[in-house]
């Protein structure tokens, strides 16, 4: 089994540390537009050589395409003129944009649209980690479009890792992840804007900030690179979340400006229901 990874940052390089420690990887080419990139990975032997795309596309059985989202928007379609029999793949986070752009492509069958819900705030080929994937959901989006073979095959590779396999459209995938990654990350960015503009004192920041600080802000050091393109993308359906949230927020001040804080208390306790969804 050859597998060709375009795009060697965290979510690429990782899963090729799975696929080839796992043993579904028999080689692994790979590509970025960064040529340092693919120096460090074979330096790491994540990779076993790197190619020019064209190339690469041409000897693999399967194509995982990995780079950031606006990115995408331009490859896919060139990575589809040039498949036969090749099985291509993404992890991109959102799909509705991507996929309006294939879906009359008459090698669109020969796609799986995929988003393993995995990362870290990390990002770089330096990021790339073992175990990233183990246990974790990942989205396979519109199966009805992706030819059977080609859809048999990503499941038996996700499945390879372990990772857990869920099936929704495109607008519906695009529309949860708004809620469960989209919206995380974007006030993650905000707070970490806010205390920033309060606490000048960035050693005070550190010398005080508890564990829970840390988590709430992680994501804060996320890539904008990486970031911009999705929520440009998957701009209305963050659009909306971003306006619950900020609803949430105003109701919150509210009961704090009037010191009802017995409705305060209920609304905490309503929040830790999250409890039954998140163990």
């Amino acid at each position: 089994m050859k597998v060709t990874i375009i795009g060697l940052g965290l979510i690429g390089g990782s899963l090729a540390i799975s696929l080839k420690e796992n043993g579904f990887a028999d080689t692994i080419i790979g590509v970025d537009a960064l040529e340092e990139s693919e120096h460090k990975a074979l330096r790491r032997r994540i990779i076993d050589e790197a190619l020019p795309l064209k190339e690469a596309v041409a000897q693999a059985d399967l194509v995982i395409l990995a780079t950031p989202v606006d990115v995408m928007l331009n490859l896919l379609p060139q990575i589809l003129d040039e498949v036969e029999q090749q099985v291509v793949m993404d992890v991109g986070s959102t799909k509705e944009s991507l996929l309006s752009k294939i879906n009359s492509h008459p090698k669109r069958g020969r796609l799986v649209a995929t988003h393993p819900m995995a990362g870290t705030e990390y990002s770089g080929i330096e990021a790339a980690i073992p175990n990233l994937y183990d246990n974790k959901y990942t989205v396979v989006c519109d199966a009805e479009k992706s030819d059977k073979d080609a859809l048999k095959l990503v499941e038996q590779m996700y499945r390879s890792i372990p990772m857990n396999i869920t099936y929704l459209d495109a607008q519906a995938h695009d529309v949860h992840t708004a809620y469960v990654s989209h919206i995380s990350h974007l006030t993650s960015f905000a707070l970490a804007l806010t205390v920033l503009e309060k606490e000048r004192d960035e050693e005070r920041i550190f010398e005080l900030a508890s564990s829970g600080f840390g988590s709430t802000v992680r994501l804060a050091k996320s890539s904008p690179d990486m970031w911009m393109p999705i929520f440009r993308q998957n701009r209305d359906n963050v659009l909306d979340v971003l306006d619950e949230h900020i609803n949430t927020l105003a109701r919150f001040r509210t009961l704090l400006l009037k010191r009802k804080f017995e409705e305060i208390y209920e609304l905490m306790e309503e929040a830790n229901h999250i409890r039954k969804i998140l163990k």
